[in-house]
């Protein structure tokens, strides 16, 4: 019997109509996410990594292949009937909030969504939500613009995780942050994986970054994968040349090179 994966994707492609032609940002795609696994998905800009995050939250739809969401396809469906059990977080944390509402205002309407209706509930949630993400209480009252960008960012994980979903979609998270603002972010979607079980899609260009964060790792270049693996297999043994330049170009967590294996 097959493995079965909380989500699964397959051969899914996707091309864009162009004023001179088309692009095609997807070709036949094929991924898979166990419950409680960490994937990092790393590529450099342009190569679609982006685009598969938005056909699997459903903000986009492929032209071919399918989604299946907890034994489910969800293939073409809208953003609100997959969002209780997965969850996006954006690049620009910031800008993903109303700049006027405090954040207080913003959770309650996720958790309006979330079926919880009673005021009180939803501040006692919204407080439980903030210290799980490791900020005081009191930002609550605050806005968007009196926050820097990784309290931002630990604020809009709160917000998705309003939603109790199974699943975090993670795109560029961390690349707006400065160094020691990612490490913070990267240890607190890894100690949220633990305590909660949570599977994270994590993308960056950064394949430093998720070492020692994810599980796996799928490399994509020009709409395609072409490594995937264990991540410590990836980065102590790629295979594919693309992969051993993205090695190349960065140094290890350590600060030491990354040596192939022979």
């Amino acid at each position: 019997m097959d493995k079965e994966y909380i989500l699964s994707v397959s051969n899914v492609s996707r091309t864009f109509k162009l004023i001179d032609g088309e692009f095609q940002a997807l070709k036949n795609i094929n991924l898979h996410l166990s419950e409680g696994e960490m994937l990092a998905i790393i590529g450099e800009s342009g190569s679609g990594k982006s685009t598969i995050l938005k056909q699997i939250a459903c903000l986009d739809t492929p032209n071919e292949g399918t989604v299946i969401l907890k034994g489910k396809n969800v293939t073409g469906k809208k953003p609100a009937d997959v969002c209780h059990s997965m969850q996006m977080v954006f690049q620009d944390a910031r800008g993903s909030f109303n700049p006027r509402m405090t954040f207080l205002g913003t959770i309650r309407e996720s958790l309006k969504h979330a079926g919880i209706k009673d005021k009180d509930a939803q501040i006692k949630k919204a407080e439980e939500l903030v210290e799980m993400v490791g900020l005081n209480k009191d930002v609550l009252k605050r806005y968007p613009a009196n926050l820097s960008g990784g309290q931002c960012q630990r604020m809009a994980i709160a917000r998705a995780l309003a939603a109790e979903p199974e699943i975090i979609l993670c795109d560029e998270a961390t690349s707006a942050l400065d160094v020691s603002a990612q490490a913070q972010i990267i240890r607190l979607l890894k100690d949220l994986n633990e305590s909660l079980g949570l599977s994270v899609i994590f993308v960056s260009h950064d394949i430093a970054l998720v070492d020692g964060m994810c599980d796996r790792v799928m490399v994509m270049k020009s709409g395609q994968i072409v490594e995937e693996g264990p991540i410590h297999e990836v980065l102590s043994d790629p295979k594919n040349e693309y992969t051993k330049q993205l090695i190349s170009s960065i140094l290890s967590i350590k600060d030491e090179p990354i040596t192939f294996a022979s």
